[in-house]
């Protein structure tokens, strides 16, 4: 009776409920079809009412694709405990009404297309316990204002547009577990209040722009166990005893920041870390061979620093990491890391399924027992020193879908068993010193879409399957001692982009179903002693770069590049004769012979032919347009 006097009774929710409806569910109102005049209120779907009073306390509408606003009477729900609006595609701004409702414990509007301020008001809502704002387009900073909210545990405000600096006030939030400020704009320093929240265990602040030394007071939160700092502006080195003072770290997130000096050791004493990325820092030293004290270690990310000395004994923590059973992912690309390549490699987990050592200064061979990391999806070890064969065990890792060995000193012929990993997708194996011929075995890739075999010593013929690999997208056998001719494909390569089979001692007629392969964006053929005409190619409509020099070829110039006319192509450098044309109309009956010395760079969108009465007009080293490749 009280609560009629005051004139809050059920029919108030009823109505805000139905000022609510009016302004979310127009474009669908079948969403909200139970919202109406003739039904209880406590039976409408996604509202809950208290069993004394009937007054609505929760209001579930997550993910029902509501549209539109969020009517100002949402704050006359004086009962509710909970609103859930998240995952729907509501705009506008967050009432200040919402304020009102000083029952409230949980407020979820994520996902959805809010802009505006993060209303002062809410810290009318002293009962909150969780706060998610989240994945909005809400400006105007963190307000100071929220530091009221004495009993918040749960706070996201992340991937919005907020700006400006973290308040002190926000150390007053003492009760805090989790917080989320993920790439929200926010920059300056973390405030020292921050050393109050000892209850915290989740703290996610990457992509934004704070600045600043390691903040001095993460490292008495002694209770984190997820730190995430990932894509700021941190600089200075971090202190030596970083693993004593964060104890329970079991995500550690430092990727992309300007962090200096050496890898505290001290890190092997978190005995639960899991997830340790340093990656695209400065830091310097030797990778600490404690690690392989770190049991529960699943993912190392150290890539992008300056990390060893080109020196022998930059590679001992691989050996340590041998005891990492659970080890998933090792990266330590990009960096100083030299010596020779450890046996001991093949000993690391069988659960290990990234392995990444590319651009160090790595001598040595890759050990033959390799074979025995079998969880191995990407392999990845170009740009080192190494030299020797690839092992013939490199067949028993079924699961690759990634090797890269390019660019090292390697040699000897490529093993027949890698066509044993039929999963393979990206095979890079060019600038090395392979020799012999390309294994026919290669044929059983299903899913293979860039073979890179450039720039070694194979010779013999191109295997006529490696052209029936229907997933191809790059395929480059350049600068090689291939003979014989380009093998015909039964069916055009439908996915094919790039094809380079340049600088080899191929040979005879080029097939005329490259023209039919329609993705084709880069044909390099040069360098050859192809003869006969071109085929027809007015079917690669999407093609970029086209390279038929110095071979022996013949046909229509004018034909070729008319079909690209309307595109942004560039066909370059073509040999044409000097055989003077006394009418412009000669311009399309010149041969391309590999013989002569005229060269011309064209961008075919950007040159008019028939403003050139003949070639002789032009001096022999004018390009219209330089195409950089």
């Amino acid at each position: 009776m009280l609560l009629e006097a005051y004139g809050f009774t059920d029919e108030t929710d009823k109505k805000a409920l139905l000022d609510f409806k009016s302004q979310v569910s127009e474009d669908k109102p079948d969403v909200l079809s139970s919202w109406n005049n003739s039904s209880p209120l406590c039976s409408w779907k996604g509202v809950t009412c208290g069993l004394r009073h009937k007054r609505v306390t929760r209001l579930d509408l997550g993910g029902w694709e509501l549209v539109g606003v969020i009517s100002p009477s949402i704050g006359n729900l004086s009962f509710l405990i909970s609103l859930d609006l998240s995952n729907n595609s509501i705009g506008g701004t967050i009432p200040h009404q919402v304020g009102n409702l000083f029952r409230l414990e949980y407020l979820d509007m994520s996902y959805n297309f809010l802009i505006g301020d993060i209303p002062v008001d809410l810290a009318n809502c002293s009962r909150l316990l969780e706060l998610d704002l989240s994945r909005n387009d809400l400006g105007g900073g963190v307000p100071s204002e929220i530091g009221s909210l004495g009993k918040l545990e749960i706070l996201y405000l992340g991937f919005n547009n907020l700006g400006g600096k973290l308040p002190a006030s926000f150390g007053n939030l003492t009760s805090l577990t989790d917080v989320i400020l993920c790439s929200s704009k926010l920059e300056g320093r973390i405030p020292d209040d921050l050393a109050r929240l000892n209850q915290l265990v989740s703290l996610l602040l990457g992509g934004n722009n704070f600045t600043g030394l390691f903040p001095p007071s993460m490292y008495n939160i002694s209770s984190l166990q997820v730190l995430d700092i990932f894509g700021n502006g941190f600089s200075g080195s971090l202190k030596p005893d970083f693993g004593n003072l964060l104890p329970n770290i079991q995500y550690l997130f430092m990727g992309r920041n300007n962090f200096t000096g050496p890898i505290p050791t001290t890190l092997s004493n978190i005995s639960n870390l899991q997830f340790l990325g340093i990656e695209y820092n400065k830091m310097i030293g030797r990778i600490p061979t404690s690690f392989g004290k770190l049991k529960n270690l699943r993912i190392v990310a150290l890539h992008g620093n300056s990390l060893g000395s080109y020196s022998s004994g930059d590679l001992e923590f691989l050996k340590a990491l041998t005891n990492c059973t659970q080890l998933r992912t090792l990266s330590v690309r990009l960096n100083r890391l030299g010596g020779d390549l450890p046996t001991a490699i093949s000993n690391l987990s069988t659960n290990l399924q990234q392995l990444n050592l590319r651009m160090n200064f790595i001598s040595g061979t890759i050990p033959y027992d390799i074979g025995n990391l079998i969880s191995l999806k990407r392999l990845v070890l170009s740009k080192n020193l190494l030299s020797g064969p690839l092992p013939n065990s490199i067949g028993k890792l079924a699961s690759l879908v990634d090797l890269d060995v390019s660019s090292n000193r390697m040699s000897g012929d490529i093993p027949s068993s890698i066509g044993n990993i039929t999963r393979l997708e990206k095979l890079y194996l060019s600038n090395n010193s392979f020799e012999g011929t390309i294994p026919p075995s290669l044929a059983q890739f299903k899913y293979m879409l860039s073979l890179w075999v450039g720039s070694n010593k194979l010779n013999g013929t191109i295997p006529h399957e490696i052209m029936q690999i229907p997933s191809l997208f790059h395929l480059d056998l350049s600068n090689n001692s291939f003979t014989g001719c380009l093998p015909d494909f039964i069916n055009p390569l439908e996915r094919l982009g790039t094809l380079s089979v340049a600088h080899n001692k191929l040979s005879g007629k080029l097939p005329q179903v490259l023209g039919d392969c329609l993705s084709l964006e880069n044909l390099y053929l040069q360098g050859n002693s192809f003869d006969g005409d071109i085929p027809n190619i007015e079917g690669l409509m999407g093609a970029k770069r086209l390279d038929f020099s110095n071979n022996n070829l013949s046909g229509s110039i004018l034909d070729i590049l008319q079909t690209f006319l309307p595109w942004s192509i560039s066909i370059y450098p073509l040999t044409i004769s000097r055989e003077r044309c006394q009418q412009k109309e000669n311009f399309g009956m010149l041969k391309l012979l590999q013989c002569m010395e005229t060269r011309i760079y064209v961008e075919v969108s950007t040159m008019r032919f028939s403003e050139y009465k003949c070639l002789s007009d032009v001096r022999t080293d004018e390009r219209f347009v330089y195409d950089e490749v």
